[in-house]
């Protein structure tokens, strides 16, 4: 079925996010070639501020002639917000508009509105955004928070390991739970050099209880895709708790008590292992 560029079905399922700058027109195929869900051009951080009009012109023409992606655009207090609200409004090819340093409900529900209810992601990146964390995520247009842990750390004045931010990270991941979005879209791993490091940042982000990771080389993709989708053994395990399960009531697998709880976590693992993944070019 082929799914309306505003639908947020395709951001909602993203394993992989993956940035390409702006200012960089020549990567933007190669980004939809390198097998991420979602491809998120980005007019804010990768782009210097001399370049941020010739980046916006390379995303509308790209976006007008059949490219598909997600947009991060500058932050919503910034002079050039204005300019990526005005030139993205009613482009045919995007999929949402990534904003950075949310802090406020009402302004994400007025840009949802003004670009014709295009699929919102709210970035967490500061303590006010951390406090409002739930009032972003039931802001309507919003369809998924993602986490920037970088930018917190330095709001914060802390380290970025994973002790330092694990309480925000367990706070996105409720939050998106109890306001009924799926789980949030981990921060960058900035290392470039450790595939072992990328593996291990995804796999730690999905035990929390994140669904996705964003990442910024094509060469991260396929770790993290593979951290956010069921393995062999883990979907022939919860078709046999499912099976065990219909003798009624609490029963025994392997040594293991099946009740509720871990017949819900089997349903939804195999709900997350059927669910086919809208690829950015489709």
């Amino acid at each position: 079925m082929t799914q309306h560029p505003w639908s947020p079905e395709p951001v909602a399922a993203a394993r992989s996010a993956l940035f390409v700058p702006g200012d960089r027109p020549e990567r933007f195929d190669k980004a939809l070639a390198s097998g991420a869900d979602l491809v998120i051009v980005d007019l804010e951080d990768a782009v210097a501020v001399g370049h941020k009009a010739q980046a916006r012109d390379n995303v509308v023409t790209w976006l007008s002639g059949g490219g598909r992606a997600a947009v991060r655009i500058n932050g919503l207090r910034t002079e050039h917000c204005s300019a990526d609200r005005s030139r993205l409004a009613g482009l045919p090819g995007l999929q949402a508009v990534v904003v950075p340093m949310a802090e406020d409900p009402a302004a994400l529900a007025e840009l949802a509105e003004e670009l014709g209810g295009v699929a919102v992601v709210a970035m967490v990146e500061t303590a006010a955004g951390l406090l409002r964390a739930h009032e972003l995520a039931e802001t309507p247009g919003v369809v998924r928070l993602a986490f920037g842990h970088l930018d917190l750390a330095a709001d914060l004045d802390s380290a970025d390991t994973r002790v330092a931010m694990l309480h925000a990270r367990s706070i996105l991941v409720v939050t998106s739970r109890a306001a009924g979005l799926p789980g949030p879209l981990e921060g960058v791993t900035p290392s470039l050099g450790d595939p072992a490091r990328w593996a291990d940042d995804a796999r730690y982000a999905a035990e929390l209880g994140f669904s996705g990771k964003l990442v910024i080389h094509p060469g991260q993709v396929e770790a993290v895709n593979a951290a956010f989708t069921p393995t062999a053994e883990e979907v022939a395990r919860a078709a046999r708790v499912l099976e065990a399960a219909e003798q009624g009531g609490a029963v025994r697998l392997a040594g293991e008590m099946v009740d509720a709880p871990v017949l819900a976590r089997a349903r939804r693992l195999l709900a997350r292992a059927r669910r086919p993944v809208a690829r950015p070019g489709r």
